[in-house]
């Protein structure tokens, strides 16, 4: 299928480019909703790098809650801090 949200995110370099090979007008990848022009709209700096699959399959880079808990946390747990 060839439409804006199978092809989102239109970037602004995308946007205005020369070569625009798809059956929409910019002006609707740009603004595929008639209130985001009223709202005001970021324009992504990159596309997506691997279609849906990132979108589908999210990856938690973050390191373990328990990482952030220290010596002041562990009197709270041990109830010793008032």
């Amino acid at each position: 299928m060839n439409n804006p949200l199978k092809n989102a995110p239109h970037t602004l370099k995308r946007l205005i480019s020369d070569k625009w090979n798809y059956p929409y007008t910019r002006e609707t990848a740009a603004y595929p909703l008639s209130w985001i022009h009223t709202r005001g709209k970021v324009f992504p700096s990159v596309a997506r790098i691997d279609s849906t699959h990132g979108d589908r399959n999210l990856v938690c880079a973050c390191p373990p809650f328990s990482d952030y808990l220290g010596a002041y946390t562990d009197k709270i747990l041990a109830g010793k801090l008032a």
